[in-house]
């Protein structure tokens, strides 16, 4: 079983946020993947989706405990299913990447992402993969926490529609061939 975790908040004052490209990139990986619609499951502080991608079950969440507790409802998938860290894809908002633009990686620590900080503190490991993907710098005028919070112009948005099929044949390749392989093919592109 595959898990794959799309970073967040929920409530609809951050829908289209920044911080929920994460959120909004698994929502169009499970409808890629023809997955159930997604349902709160209390148990996992989440909505959860399922699909089965190339033979493999696959878990699609968006947590529901706000971006700085995300490490809950990882922990709980985690021990719930026994999925081993290799199997976990923890998808998120990046500042240090132009918009548009997307890398896997695996084994660094969080940057000052406070979703990656409760993970990696909940699971005690670095050794999860994270699809981050770009959301450009805020310019020094304006906080980072407000830049997150903010919503993506017009321009932005189009670039980012442009580039959700190449995300999603990316997440489906994650699950597929996992995650060195599609590190080699993805990563630069």
């Amino acid at each position: 079983m595959k898990l794959i975790v799309g970073l967040g908040n929920p409530g609809k004052e951050y829908d289209g946020t920044r911080h929920n490209i994460g959120w909004d990139a698994v929502t169009l990986a499970a409808e890629a993947a023809e997955a159930t619609p997604f349902s709160k499951k209390a148990a996992f502080h989440a909505e959860v989706s399922e699909a089965t991608i190339g033979g493999k079950k696959v878990l699609f969440a968006h947590p529901l405990t706000f971006m700085n507790l995300s490490g809950n409802s990882v922990q709980t998938f985690k021990s719930f299913f026994k999925i081993d860290n290799a199997d976990i894809l923890i998808v998120q908002d990046e500042m240090d990447f132009p918009v548009g633009t997307f890398k896997f990686s695996t084994g660094s620590g969080p940057a000052g992402h406070n979703g990656i900080l409760s993970i990696q503190q909940a699971t005690g490991s670095r050794e999860i993969a994270r699809l981050r993907i770009g959301v450009g710098k805020p310019d020094r005028h304006i906080a980072r926490e407000d830049y997150v919070l903010g919503k993506f112009s017009a321009a932005e948005k189009k670039l980012l529609k442009s580039q959700a099929k190449n995300i999603n044949k990316a997440i489906q390749d994650w699950v597929t061939q996992g995650l060195t392989k599609t590190m080699n093919v993805w990563n630069g592109v």
